[in-house]
């Protein structure tokens, strides 16, 4: 099957992680939100409230597209306090690259951050490169995808400049189609990890996960399902 983008490193595998993951709110209560003015406007908030710890915590976060330019800016705000301001340029410097402005602020605390990310994503390749200024110094983590008739090979690392060392190493192999998909990955070289998911119909998706780390006998292992009931409801 031929592959126009493959997916970016963080995304291999993220279907099985879903049939695992999503649907499984118990105690948890969530709300989400999002409106568009006319003028292109959108808005997004979220609130979420914890049965068991009786927290409750929100969010809002506006975003403008200005389409003829690339660009999009995009504010932040969370019941923590943290302001987060981004902005992003898509398609302009060269066709298929995407750099994009990343900072924080928490005025309780005075912590601040900002992160330059960069991402390039043609046919067959999809490749990323983030740099993270924060106090302890900045470091730099870099990601590669390649793909080609549904196989696909990713590389990531994290490389700290105060160290001037590589402090991660990830590899991951797998294939994909619409309906199937195999995942296995290396991290650091001693956590090893697989997936397999399975799209049987419509409505009945299927996933295996299995890890296990070196030096230690025990293996990981789950089965998942979701069943999709209705557009509105689902069994998992």
């Amino acid at each position: 099957q031929k592959m126009a983008v493959p997916p970016a490193y963080a995304d291999l595998g993220k279907s099985a992680r879903d049939v695992f993951t999503k649907g499984y709110g118990f105690g948890l209560i969530k709300l989400d939100l999002k409106t568009k003015s006319e003028n292109g406007l959108e808005f997004t908030s979220s609130g979420s409230a914890n049965s068991e710890t009786s927290k409750v915590s929100g969010s809002l976060e506006t975003k403008y597209r200005w389409v003829e330019y690339g660009l999009m800016f995009t504010e932040k705000w969370n019941t923590d306090n943290t302001l987060g301001t981004e902005i992003t340029l898509e398609d302009q410097l060269a066709r298929g690259l995407k750099v994009t402005f990343d900072s924080s602020f928490s005025p309780n605390t005075g912590k601040k951050s900002a992160k330059v990310k960069t991402g390039y994503k043609r046919e067959h390749i999809n490749l990323g490169c983030d740099m993270d200024f924060s106090i302890a110094g900045p470091s730099i983590l870099g990601a590669l995808v390649v793909g080609y008739e549904g196989w696909l090979a990713g590389y990531q690392m994290t490389f700290e400049t105060t160290k001037s060392r590589v402090t991660q190493s990830n590899f991951a192999v797998g294939y994909k189609t619409d309906e199937f998909q195999l995942h296995t990955n290396v991290n650091d070289g001693t956590e090893f990890g697989g997936s397999i998911y399975q799209k049987v119909n419509d409505k009945l998706e299927t996933a295996v996960n299995l890890a296990w780390t070196a030096g230690n006998s025990n293996t990981r292992f789950g089965i998942a399902a979701k069943y999709q009931i209705d557009p509105d409801a689902s069994f998992s």
